[in-house]
This record gives structure tokens, C-alpha cells and sequence, in this order.
């Protein structure tokens, strides 16, 4: 549950943000911007689809795909988590994980995806130097009723852009969260057994 939150908060289709100049490649802009046009995107998108409003999750996995997901870097997330199991794992343990980890994460997106209604993302200015290859966004997450719960992402300048390694929650961090669960799995069954173990985690449920 801890991470259905987590999650939610980080890609929640009802994130709300400033929106960039549409004609702006994502490439071309600094972290704070990124933030601030993809979620103005995604608002955009849900303003004129019902079945989105309505929380249809094949279309919200959809505009995750094409909105959220490209902006996220999997493989160091990846790293992260599997922190020195990583560099145990051969490149072929290494891509599974990548794409175990991956799969994980989109489909624990969907299923937070009916759990937030309402609420805005406030970003929160970012200060950095030119030089910078590392920054945190801070941003303020606002539930109505509710005191407003900081939600952090920290991005990697990447060739093709600012890309988000990490989410940190009121100070909880998903990739350090996994971490914990990733360790004791590969404690007991080794690195492919942490493998199998997203690979049943990732299949889908039985037809009924």
C-alpha cells in the first residue's frame, strides 16, 4: 500500500502544474520546466477525455506511456534499488531487472490510479547552476481536507534530457523502499530469483 502511494503521488493523472509553450522540446528544458509541462500535458489530456475523468485504465496507462513514462530513467532507478546486488548482476540479470522493475511500476501505477481526486502539484522554483547534472524539484502536494504532503523528484541531466531517478515522498524514497524488499529477495533466492520474483509479481491475473 505504502507504495501505491508513493506511486500515486509521483504520476497521479490529477497532477496539476503550469504549463510550457507546447512548441518547446521536453529535451530542451531544465528540470523545474519539465516538471511543469508534463503535468500541464496530462491535465490538458484528461480536460478532454471523459473516460479519463472516469479513471478508464487502459487510457490512463496510455497517456502514463506517452506523457509520464519517457521522462522517468528505469535503469538508474533500477540501479538504485538493486544497489550492490547491480554490480553482482551480469548485463543480461541487469536488463531483466531494468524491465521487471519497469513493469512493476506501471502496473502499480494503474492500479493507484482511482485513488486521487481533486488535488494540484505545486512546483516549487528550482535553484541551480548551469553546471548542474543533479537536482531535486521540490513540489507541494495539495489534497482538499488535507495538510499538503511534499512530493520530490530528483532528476539526472541524460542525453536526451532531465530524466526523474527517484521519488521522495514526505521524505520517504520509492528506489530506497525497494531497496529493502530487493535485498532480502535476493538474500534468500539470488539475483534470478529476484528476477522470477517480479516476473510473477508482473503477470497478469487468471481469466476468470
Amino acid at each position: 500500500m505504502r507504495m501505491l502511494l508513493l506511486l500515486g503521488f509521483a504520476l497521479s493523472p490529477a497532477l496539476v502544474g503550469a504549463q510550457a509553450p507546447a512548441t518547446t522540446s521536453a529535451a530542451a528544458l531544465g528540470p523545474e520546466q519539465l516538471v511543469r509541462k508534463v503535468t500541464g500535458d496530462v491535465l490538458e489530456a484528461i480536460k478532454e477525455d471523459k473516460d479519463l475523468q472516469a479513471g478508464h485504465r487502459e487510457k490512463a496507462l496510455a497517456l502514463a506511456e506517452t506523457k509520464v513514462l519517457p521522462h522517468i530513467d528505469f535503469r538508474e532507478m533500477t540501479k538504485l534499488a538493486a544497489g550492490r546486488n547491480w554490480t553482482a548482476a551480469n548485463r543480461e540479470q541487469r536488463d531483466k531487472l531494468v524491465d521487471g522493475f519497469r513493469t512493476l511500476l506501471v502496473r502499480t501505477y494503474s492500479n493507484a490510479i482511482d485513488t486521487y481526486r481533486g488535488q494540484t502539484l505545486d512546483v516549487q522554483p528550482v535553484r541551480m547552476s548551469p553546471k548542474d547534472e543533479e537536482v531535486r524539484v521540490r513540489n507541494m502536494y495539495h489534497t482538499p481536507g488535507r495538510p499538503p504532503v511534499p512530493v520530490d523528484y530528483q532528476m539526472l541531466k541524460t542525453p536526451e534530457g532531465w530524466k526523474i531517478y527517484d521519488i521522495v515522498v514526505d521524505g520517504v524514497s520509492l528506489v530506497l523502499t525497494y531497496r529493502t524488499e530487493f535485498e532480502q529477495e535476493v538474500r534468500r533466492n539470488g539475483i534470478d530469483g529476484l528476477i522470477a520474483r517480479m516476473k510473477e509479481k508482473n503477470a497478469p491475473p487468471p481469466a476468470r
